[in-house]
């Protein structure tokens, strides 16, 4: 299965000239030194997000987890920093008519392994009730502690689609960051590796010689598919990561809203 285009590029005007390999060295070089300035930029940017003031707010507020409902410090899983990334939800809708963004961000942070080895925790809340989260989680296969923050006054910082980082003091609960947008795509591996690519995203609003790309789509055109792996937002289609899951099968594609099955 695949969601990229099939066609041949060969002939598409617009590509890159071919030199030799000292030539691409320089010109290698010369986008490096771009690269470089970048990432000092970003690292100044993050000394100063560092900075930031940050928020009291009530650790014992409670939010409903396979546990069932435990105050939000049990989030930290008893260390001191936690990220949380808060999950839209369409109530009563089929596991495909999620949200196709949460969908990404929450695909990439199935395995935390790292951020627990340096003292940070991950969770997710949604504000889905959680007898409806809880299978969804479970078709997914998400490993990630995900909780329901339905009819709680939540400690979180920002709406849903928001990746938020909390500092614990004992029992005292900090808000510190909160982004979202573009500002996800930290945790999408994937759009940074795409940003390598020859053909990028392939999506309009990139910069690209003129005719280089054979079709050039709408952002996020590859989020969802069909069962046969074409790339469409129509109603044959559910999130890519989903055709991975047991049990999602054509039967179950129809229609991006409906009941929860």
């Amino acid at each position: 299965m695949t969601t990229t285009p099939g066609t041949a590029s060969g002939d598409f005007p617009g590509k890159p000239p071919v030199v030799d390999l000292a030539t691409w060295e320089a010109a290698r070089a010369e986008l490096l030194l771009r690269e470089k300035a970048h990432t000092r930029e970003g690292d100044a940017i993050a000394a100063a997000r560092r900075r930031l003031p940050r928020v009291e707010l009530d650790g014992t507020v409670k939010v409903t987890g396979a546990d069932g409902p435990v105050p939000f410090l049990d989030l930290f899983q008893g260390r001191d920093e936690l990220v949380v990334y808060q999950h839209m939800w369409h109530d009563g809708a089929p596991h495909q008519g999620q949200c196709e963004g949460c969908t990404t961000t929450a695909w990439h942070l199935r395995d935390a392994v790292y951020l627990n080895a340096r003292g940070v925790s991950c969770a997710v809340l949604t504000t889905g009730p959680w007898t409806e989260v809880a299978p969804y989680v479970a078709f997914m296969g998400y490993t990630q502690p995900w909780y329901s923050v339905r009819g709680v006054a939540a400690p979180i910082g920002g709406g849903m689609g928001h990746l938020v980082s909390f500092l614990r003091e004992g029992d005292r609960l900090f808000l510190t960051y909160s982004t979202t947008g573009r500002g996800n795509e930290v945790v999408n591996g994937s759009l940074g590796l795409l940003d390598m690519t020859p053909y990028g995203r392939g999506e309009e609003w990139e910069d690209n010689p003129e005719g280089y790309l054979p079709e050039s789509r709408p952002a996020c055109w590859y989020w969802r598919s069909d069962a046969g792996g074409a790339a469409t937002w129509g109603p044959t289609s559910r999130p890519v990561p989903q055709w991975t899951r047991p049990g999602a099968t054509p039967v179950e594609t129809l229609g991006r809203h409906g009941h929860h099955h």
